[in-house]
């Protein structure tokens, strides 16, 4: 590519970019300063409404990448076109003037709109994983529920910076050496293959020997007691409460969390933004999605097995891509089979009734 059309790609991913995250911004404060200025237990009505209205806005990306989704680098032109799909390696065909670039723009964003619907839902699908964790380390801590709100926002917050650093250094790395890739399907196989064989299986957290505790008792002035507060002033001293220790806690099992859901989404696009996208508004509903889980959690008990069958469906995909494209296997085939196996999860732990439950209602 020409130094002019560099800089061009540059300018459009930079200005959409930083629009982007204003726009994230701007509802994270809204969420803060309206919606969540009270502490108290979101009601399952409360967060249903709201895992709708972040689901709805997630959706609504969708729709825009599917009519202007070519904004993000500018593909407007044959050079253009060709240099981003090979960059990102994209599932689509040569530019063929006689069809016309209008017909390529449209190819291509309904490519890049599948792709982040792919990577969205299977974002929120692995959050619902990382959600069992937050509840445990939640009850663990004996956190009270009004509490939990303010904890998952701020953790979120912390989420945003840390996927953002992540994201982008590892889709750096990709793009030098692609090989990276098959180990992250290789990590893939084997982490989806663990959950298969050991389920969900019932862990405790031990609130004082856990690292993180360690770390921050070591470094840090700790006061017994948090009022709600991340902080506390005692004798003209700053301490830190157990209530910011749980929030390092959320934000070391989102770091966890992340080893395994962003080599994911890395098998379904390489795009570096198409990936940090998804993954944002994944994270943006977590905290309606939260309070929706902790009602529900019970019900989905083959999600997890679900779960371990989608990690391994995207493991096997990253060591085949290459034969598979060549079969006319697209982005959205893959979307289709992610839908499947989720839907699948959740139909088997409707239909099948949990026989320990049943087993205790009877005695």
């Amino acid at each position: 590519m020409t130094n002019f059309a560099i800089h061009y790609r540059q300018m459009h991913e930079a200005i959409f970019f930083t629009s982007f995250i204003l726009f994230i911004l701007f509802v994270l404060f809204l969420d803060l300063l309206v919606i969540g200025r009270k502490s108290h237990e979101l009601s399952f009505r409360e967060s249903l409404i709201w895992s709708i209205v972040w689901i709805s806005l997630g959706l609504l990306f969708f729709v825009f990448l599917w009519f202007f989704g070519h904004i993000i680098h500018g593909v407007d032109s044959p050079e253009q076109y060709t240099h981003i799909t090979k960059l990102h390696a994209h599932p689509l065909p040569p530019f063929d003037p006689q069809k016309g670039m209008d017909y390529f723009v449209n190819l291509y964003n309904h490519n890049l709109a599948f792709e982040y619907l792919t990577g969205y839902v299977l974002e929120k699908s692995l959050s619902v994983d990382n959600i069992f964790v937050i509840i445990l380390i939640f009850s663990s801590f004996g956190i009270e529920l009004k509490y939990y709100k303010k904890v998952l926002f701020w953790g979120i917050i912390g989420a945003i910076i840390l996927r953002f650093l992540f994201i982008f250094v590892t889709g750096a790395l990709i793009h030098q050496f692609d090989w990276i890739l098959y180990i992250f399907g290789a990590f893939l196989v084997f982490s989806g293959a663990k959950i298969m064989f050991s389920g969900m299986k019932e862990e405790k957290i031990d609130t004082e020997k856990h690292p993180v505790v360690k770390f921050a008792s070591r470094f840090f002035r700790v006061n017994p007691t948090h009022h709600g507060n991340f902080f506390e002033r005692n004798s003209g001293k700053l301490f830190i409460t157990p209530l910011f220790i749980v929030l390092l806690m959320v934000e070391f099992s989102d770091v966890v969390f992340a080893v395994d859901s962003i080599p994911a989404i890395f098998s379904v696009t390489i795009d570096p933004y198409i990936v940090f996208f998804s993954n944002i508004f994944a994270i943006l509903g977590l905290r309606s999605l939260f309070f929706l889980v902790i009602k529900v959690i019970k019900i989905f008990r083959f999600l997890s097995y679900a779960i371990s069958f989608l990690l391994v469906f995207i493991g096997a995909k990253i060591f085949l891509h290459e034969f598979i494209y060549e079969w006319g296997f697209t982005t959205r085939h893959s979307l289709m089979i992610v839908f499947i196996i989720i839907a699948l999860g959740i139909f088997l732990s409707v239909i099948i009734p949990d026989k320990n439950k049943k087993q205790q209602s009877q005695s």
